[in-house]
């Protein structure tokens, strides 16, 4: 009997012991800092938020732009976007802003914007023709590579962008 009593003391103890430190690993394993997303965005991020997507672009923020590039060495709008989406939510799109809109998206109002929604710029000569994507964070504002300054984030009130606006798009999944 008491060595019964005995064995499942030490079980107990290596139960509890075990538990406490998968405990501590979960809690620990991932906290994420809302500060610091803040900062590096420039608005304020929350547990609301989808923090994948934040998570996401800080890794390529500041990576160059390079047309038709595809890596942190380099990487252009659609490239960046196609990235994201891939990583994220496993889904493959086309490799222009023009094929994005037309075959992966649904247009929609730029008032029903949401996260991860695509947003639409002709920045080229020919005003009608769609040339450059982005991702769509919170509050007006997105994630894009500009040709100028690479992979950052933009405001869509800005002068440049009001301007060159063409549309808002909805990703089919």
């Amino acid at each position: 009997m008491k060595h019964c009593l005995k064995i499942l003391f030490i079980g107990g103890l290596l139960c509890g012991l075990l538990m406490s430190c998968s405990t501590s690993k979960r809690s620990h394993s991932h906290r994420t800092n809302y500060a610091s997303l803040s900062k590096q965005y420039g608005f304020r991020i929350n547990s609301s938020d989808f923090i994948p997507l934040y998570e996401e672009g800080t890794l390529w923020l500041g990576t160059p732009y390079r047309s038709g590039g595809n890596s942190k060495k380099g990487i252009d709008c659609s490239g960046f976007v196609s990235a994201v989406y891939r990583k994220l939510f496993h889904v493959k799109l086309n490799r222009s802003a023009e094929l994005i809109l037309r075959r992966d998206c649904k247009k929609i109002s730029k008032k029903k914007l949401q996260t991860c929604d695509l947003v639409f710029f002709a920045t080229g000569r020919n005003r009608s023709k769609v040339n450059h994507v982005g991702i769509y964070l919170k509050d007006g504002y997105f994630i894009h590579a500009s040709t100028s300054k690479g992979v950052i984030v933009s405001h869509l009130d800005e002068p440049y962008y009001r301007s060159k606006w063409k549309t808002a798009a909805r990703v089919k999944m």
